[in-house]
């Protein structure tokens, strides 16, 4: 191609494309992946388009695009899948179409018996060539169709049988493959990154181990620490709910200096275990365990536990260190200092966190890179493949991009997940360098045009680049959504979470419906276990049905039975009358012509304080449906069955606040 970016045809605003190519867009294995472009040429000739799509072995495969609304605009897309594992490029082809010129032409001027014999001798033409490259191309059947479309063309035959010979289905399939391609103007090639499934589609669920089994002796007022072998019953927990992933916060030695007590005090008690994010003391640093926790074998054995339950274990990964942590002292030149000659503290004012210190990356960049490869390197031979990476938005991103690199040049299936509430553009950086999921707003999404408008965003606009992972709570963050709500709260966020995104997060408590706050308007937790042991009573809550993990082991199950919860950019809106509910839909599109779409509408309230009541009304064609088709919808949820239209009524209780509904068959068409 030449350095001229415009082609003989035209083709422009190519996507999926990141920063000019940069950085190659997300997939993963078996996504439908939408690639879309604006093709067009001067005059009034057909243009077409085709999207080469090359596989990391070399191999090419060719996607026919189609013209998409509204007319006019010369917008063509291609919706393809993506079956393997690593880089591939892809390239849009705009090309001249005789074939479809000649057909617009002949659709005219034939019936009008205008220029007959000279539109008849060209179309001759055009099929002659096309069975000669079918014959090419050993298709004997397409090749003699094409020749029986040129024959039908020939003097005798009436006008109106050679239109409908030549333009039938089979031999407008036949054109479609065999037909010309002239003036073919490809664009670059745009890369894309094939992830395993898991960085699109998993539920996870975060716990502490140090809380898990943890015991207070009465006597002594001293605290046992809860063990990696104490925390196989949560392991086990998890998987019953059907969560993927177990997410641990840092297991690592915990610094002294400047701990923090109960509920983030500078006065801690004699048994205050700390912040596990104020990394390492005399024991070590980030490559070793905190002695509470286990030994290594203890960890390989934990993380084999988890393999053979299902689960993936992912370590926080927090590039912080305690003013004990051994490279305080052998690599002081790794941090900032003051003007009195102090390492500089972290700081978000008005919070402080005197037991942190951050690095400066910009001392000895080749030192901290190796190191920090290091940590992650030996962390991944302990068969950690999934990383949290704690406040990334904090770190260069030139740092994170080369980090990604190293760790994909050798182990591609290491996935990246990255804890960054902060600014759009930090956050969507991220994304485009390499993280393959992220934390989002939609902890304070609530009301109903706040959430349209950014799962709009999430799903339309930033697809390429920014998984989203919706988790329902953190240990940092106790919405105020679930402070008041009680169960009906928690109900309507897990039942959106699990549904408008593939990936979806509860740290434990969520499902004992733990919503105590810090103070008045705080966003904390009382009694934060990121400062405390916060050993559950599980068995009691269990027996008295005083949880809901009933709701989140359903709403996994139904996640892995319907391919439509799998995808992120399959969501459409639909209108609802009241403004505290909220109805969408989410379809994938069958693999074959004989196979039925997965069509999976979603009903919420987004009031947890009273019962609401709206009617609801379907776009049916979002829904593969006509605006008359009556059909039935399965409540995943209750098991109830109802027949439903184009209009609905629903009544949305404290009780039943949400209905996850699948359509199970049509119900034919009304008069």
């Amino acid at each position: 191609m030449s350095d001229n970016p415009i082609g003989r045809i035209p083709v422009t605003k190519v996507s999926p494309v990141v920063e000019g190519g940069a950085y190659p867009a997300k997939a993963t294995v078996g996504e439908a992946v939408p690639i879309r472009a604006t093709v067009f040429r001067e005059g009034h000739d057909a243009v077409n388009a085709t999207v080469v799509l090359t596989a990391p072995d070399g191999t090419e495969r060719r996607e026919a695009m189609h013209p998409t609304t509204p007319a006019g605009f010369d917008w063509w897309a291609a919706t393809v899948v993506l079956d393997t594992e690593g880089p591939w490029t892809f390239r849009v082809e705009g090309w001249s179409d005789p074939w479809e010129t000649w057909v617009h032409t002949a659709e005219i001027k034939i019936p009008a018996g205008i220029d007959v014999d000279l539109v008849c001798t060209e179309g001759k033409a055009l099929f002659a060539a096309a069975a000669a490259q079918a014959d090419a191309d050993s298709a004997p059947g397409p090749a003699a169709r094409l020749r029986g479309a040129a024959r039908a063309l020939e003097p005798g035959q009436q006008v109106e049988d050679r239109l409908a010979v030549v333009l039938a289905p089979d031999v407008r399939a036949a054109m479609a493959q065999y037909g010309p391609r002239e003036l073919v103007s490809p664009t670059r090639e745009h890369p894309v990154f094939v992830d395993r499934k898991e960085a699109l589609f998993a539920s996870w669920y975060e716990f502490f181990p140090r809380s898990q089994g943890a015991t207070f002796d009465e006597e002594t007022q001293t605290w046992t620490s809860g063990t990696f072998a104490t925390s196989y019953e949560r392991l086990e927990a998890a998987a019953a709910m059907g969560f993927d992933v177990v997410y641990l916060p840092p297991i690592h030695p915990i610094g002294t200096s400047f701990r923090k007590g109960a509920n983030n005090t500078l006065t801690p008690g004699p048994g205050d275990p700390g912040s596990p994010w104020a990394i390492g003391n005399v024991e070590g640093g980030h490559e070793a365990i905190h002695p509470d926790l286990g030994t290594f074998d203890d960890f390989d054995a934990f993380v084999a536990k988890a393999k053979s339950l299902g689960l993936e274990v992912a370590l926080d990964l927090a590039l912080n260190a305690s003013p004990d942590h051994p490279w305080v002292k052998q690599h002081p030149e790794w941090f900032s200092k003051r003007a009195d000659g102090s390492i500089a503290y972290a700081e978000n004012p008005p919070k402080k966190y005197q037991d942190i210190y951050n690095f400066n990356f910009d001392n000895d960049v080749e030192g901290i890179r190796q190191a920090w490869l290091e940590i992650v390197r030996l962390w991944m031979s302990h068969g950690v493949r999934v990383f949290r990476v704690d406040n990334p938005h904090t770190k260069p991103v030139s740092f994170w991009a080369w980090l990604f690199a190293e760790v994909r040049r050798t182990d591609p299936d290491v996935l990246f997940f990255a804890e960054a509430f902060t600014r759009p553009a930090m956050m969507h950086m991220l994304g485009k360098i390499g993280f393959h999921m992220s934390y989002t707003y939609f902890t304070w999404r609530n009301e109903k045009w706040e959430l349209e408008e950014y799962l709009t965003e999430l799903t339309t606009e930033t697809d390429s680049f920014l998984r989203p992972n919706f988790f329902v709570n953190t240990p940092d963050i106790n919405p105020f959504f679930l402070q008041t709500g009680g169960r009906s709260a928690f109900t309507i966020r897990a039942v959106l979470a699990a549904t408008m995104s593939p990936l979806w997060g509860v740290y434990s408590g969520f499902e004992l419906f733990e919503s105590a706050p810090l103070g008045p308007g705080r966003e904390e937790y009382l009694d934060s276990e990121k400062f405390q042991y916060r050993p559950r009573d599980w068995e009691a809550a269990a027996a008295s049905g005083d949880t809901l993990n009933l709701l989140i082991g359903r709403l996994n199950q139904v996640r892995r039975e319907h391919p439509a919860l799998q995808q992120l950019r399959d969501l459409h809106f639909h209108t609802a009358t009241n403004e505290q509910a909220i109805v969408f839909s989410k379809r994938a599109r069958a693999a074959g012509p004989d196979g039925e779409d997965d069509v999976v509408i979603v009903v919420s309230s987004l009031d947890p304080h009273e019962v609401v009541e709206s009617e609801v009304v379907l776009d049916m064609e979002a829904l593969g449906l006509s605006d008359r088709d009556v059909y039935l919808v399965h409540d995943e949820i209750t098991g109830q069955t109802w027949r439903w239209g184009q209009r609905a009524f629903v009544r949305l209780t404290l009780e039943d606040p949400c209905h996850v509904l699948t359509l199970v068959r049509h119900g034919g068409a009304q008069a």
